[in-house]
């Protein structure tokens, strides 16, 4: 059964988020809130926690996940990322972007997609996903919480915790949330080539 924390969305319990936290540390895998609608998450080594996002969404191989980062110095860990593209991207984060970029070697071979040897990656504009994030020390792999056959994301806390008792282990509220997933950008091929139109504005990329 998901254990449930109400959080407040400006001022986020620090106890809340330290315990969350402590819980992915363990292998949990969580839903949690962000700037373009609810997410699945857990911690960036846990092949548990990621083959259960795969079976929750019925996801392929090749689904790229993302690295939920808290700030650039931690996004630039794990993507290579050259002048041009860095300054693409600075002028659009934190926000509702997701970036396909070329994977370093700190991301694990079951992440990356199997041709490109690429990873999704983004920083959100939450206050809770970046208190999250603070308290973690690390990224979050994610994806977005969409169900088989939906159309849309789920935006209620309460019903993501009816709907995925058995199969999440904690449920962070902290009010709703929009219903369109990031806008991903691919930057792998060099040029910026729009992949999903989708809570960020793609003007600044085409």
């Amino acid at each position: 059964m998901a254990k449930y924390f109400d959080v407040h969305p400006e001022n986020p319990q620090r106890r809340t988020i330290g315990t969350v936290a402590e819980s992915l540390r363990s292998g949990a895998l969580i839903a949690y809130p962000t700037d373009s609608c609810f997410a699945l998450g857990c911690r960036l080594g846990s092949r548990d926690g990621m083959d259960r996002i795969r079976s929750i969404r019925h996801l392929g191989d090749r689904h790229h996940f993302t690295l939920v980062c808290e700030n650039f110095a931690q996004l630039g860990q794990f993507v290579h990322v050259d002048n041009d593209v860095f300054r693409a991207i600075k002028a659009a984060t934190p926000g509702s972007y997701t970036f396909i970029l070329p994977a370093t070697k700190e991301v694990p071979r079951k992440l990356l997609h199997p041709k490109k040897k690429t990873v999704g990656v983004r920083i959100p504009d939450h206050v809770v996903t970046q208190a999250l994030l603070a308290e973690l020390g690390e990224p979050l792999l994610s994806s977005t919480l969409l169900l088989p056959d939906e159309d849309e994301p789920m935006t209620q806390g309460w019903e993501i915790k009816e709907r995925l008792d058995h199969a999440v282990d904690a449920v962070i509220d902290s009010g709703d949330c929009g219903t369109e997933p990031t806008t991903v950008i691919d930057f792998s091929g060099g040029g910026a080539e729009i992949v999903r139109r989708g809570a960020g504005d793609t003007a600044r990329f085409e």
